[in-house]
C-alpha cells in the first residue's frame, strides 16, 4: 500500500485536518488498549510500518485502505460501514425527501379519456 501526497496541504480546511488527526489518534488508542505493537498491528493490516505511523499520527495524504486495513486488524472494520449512511446524513434525508414531493410530472390525463383496453 503506498501513501499520497497532497498537492497543496495548506489548502486543506482545518476541520479535515482536525477529523483525521482524531481518528489517527482514536486508532492508536484502539491499539493500545489492545496492547498490542505497532509492528504486529501494520503486519496484520498488511501495510508498512512507516504507513502505520502516518495512520496513528492521522496524515491526510495516507490512502484510505491503510485507515480501513488497521481498523480491520484491530477489529473495528464494521465501524465504518456507518459512514454516510442515510441514518447519519441529515443533509441527504432533506434532499431526498424534497425531490420524491417533487416527484415525477406525469400528463393531465381526464378520466373519459381512460379504457379498458389492454
Amino acid at each position: 500500500m503506498r501513501t499520497t501526497t497532497i498537492r497543496n496541504p495548506e489548502r486543506v480546511p482545518e476541520r479535515l485536518l482536525e477529523v483525521v488527526t482524531s481518528l489517527g489518534r482514536n486508532i492508536t488508542d484502539a491499539r493500545k488498549r489492545r496492547r498490542l505493537r505497532q509492528a504486529d498491528v501494520a503486519r496484520m493490516a498488511g501495510i508498512t510500518l512507516p504507513t502505520l505511523r502516518a495512520v496513528e499520527s492521522g496524515r491526510i495524504g495516507t490512502s484510505m485502505g491503510a485507515y480501513v486495513g488497521v481498523l480491520w486488524a484491530l477489529g473495528l472494520e464494521d465501524a465504518i460501514l456507518s459512514v454516510a449512511t442515510l441514518e447519519v446524513d441529515a443533509e441527504g434525508r432533506i434532499r431526498e425527501r424534497a425531490s420524491l414531493r417533487r416527484g415525477v410530472a406525469h400528463p393531465q390525463t381526464g378520466r373519459a379519456q381512460l379504457d379498458d383496453d389492454f
